[in-house]
């Protein structure tokens, strides 16, 4: 079955949380079937400047979970959480203009216990999560899971999207915390 796409200039990982301004037609359409249907979407990264519809071929199957105001503009607001990874495939436009695309789930991640040595880590999102911002998704974040906060580290940093992207596809968490830690010493210098 394809799977509608949901473009967006940022990622989302897994458990993740992200805020989502929907007032395209094609958009507002899909979000009503995905609600009608109990079904998800993919929220894959742009790439480049994000100005041409060209998005990286690995994104994360989503759900709607809490809506906001619809604006007088007609935008709506809402929160979007990722389930899973998954590969995209066999990439089509419709006529409506939204991308669909076959998909294809990665192997989840083993639950793996923070290492001591990330420990500062842990400090720093902790820090990024009290941001009003971060804060109003209401994200439930397991501290002692290399996975989680390897994924929030990746949303929330300002990398840029190649470095996201990279992190967000690597599958050994010890790894992408190395590498985050790495990319941290960059930003600082």
């Amino acid at each position: 079955m394809k799977m509608p796409l949901f473009p967006i200039n940022a990622i989302l990982c897994p458990h993740g949380r992200i805020s989502l301004k929907v007032f395209e037609a094609k958009y507002l359409d899909m979000v009503s079937h995905c609600l009608k249907n109990n079904l998800g979407f993919v929220t894959v990264m742009l790439q480049g400047d994000g100005l041409q519809e060209s998005f990286y071929r690995v994104g994360t199957m989503t759900k709607v979970v809490d809506f906001g105001q619809t604006t007088k503009q007609g935008i709506l607001t809402l929160t979007a959480e990722g389930l899973f990874q998954v590969k995209l495939s066999d990439i089509e436009q419709q006529s409506d203009g939204l991308w669909v695309s076959t998909t294809t789930p990665q192997p989840e991640e083993n639950y793996q216990d923070l290492p001591e040595q990330f420990n500062e880590l842990q400090g720093v999102l902790k820090a990024l999560v009290q941001h009003p911002y971060v804060s109003e998704l209401k994200m439930n974040i397991n501290y002692q899971d290399c996975r989680h906060i390897g994924w929030r580290l990746t949303e929330l940093l300002p990398l840029d999207h190649s470095q996201k992207q990279s992190l967000y596809e690597m599958h050994d968490p010890v790894l992408r915390l190395k590498k985050i830690v790495e990319q941290l010493s960059e930003l600082i210098e």
